[in-house]
């Protein structure tokens, strides 16, 4: 499995949206790209996850920081979680592929049936994620789970990205 280190340059990402094709290669925002990954139509803790998400996307815009959010979703199960979550104002990525998650770093899992929302599971699908990338498309930050629960609060990521640009705070963990 790949783990991304900060301050190295991230894997080409490339991916379909409701709002067209999105290429990682083409995004020049002022601070940061945000790329978040969710589990897909079926997870009903990501629907709230990105609910807040999208009632925080003005902020996160003023601090400079362009937002994707993706799952290996469908093009239709993409266009419902935008449509029934009320979320439009983001821009959804859907067709993540299992290589494009592994070259990310991100865990996957099988499907186990009908969810406690009574939608159906994938039969394969991408765990969360989370990355901020610099303007250059190094890696700045990242947060992996293997789980649906316990994500980074975006209210606490926008107070993190206002001290980190605030204090030109660099990227930590490039270690290996």
């Amino acid at each position: 499995m790949v783990v991304l280190k900060p301050r190295t340059a991230t894997p080409d990402l490339t991916i379909d949206t409701l709002k067209g094709s999105w290429s990682l290669a083409q995004q020049a925002p002022e601070n940061f790209t945000m790329v978040v990954v969710y589990r897909g139509l079926h997870c009903p803790i990501c629907k709230n996850y990105l609910r807040e998400l999208s009632r925080l996307a003005d902020d996160f815009s003023a601090k400079g920081v362009d937002i994707l959010v993706l799952s290996s979703d469908t093009e239709e199960r993409a266009a419902q979680a935008s449509s029934e979550w009320e979320i439009e104002n983001l821009t959804m990525g859907y067709g993540l592929t299992a290589e494009q998650s592994q070259a990310w770093g991100l865990h996957r899992s099988a499907g186990r049936g009908i969810t406690s929302i009574g939608i159906e599971e994938p039969s394969e699908f991408t765990e969360p994620g989370l990355f901020l990338i610099r303007p250059d498309h190094t890696l700045y930050w990242s947060n992996i789970s293997t789980m649906p629960f316990a994500r980074p609060h975006f209210k606490e990521v926008l107070g993190a990205i206002e001290f980190a640009v605030s204090n030109n705070y660099p990227a930590r963990g490039e270690l290996v």
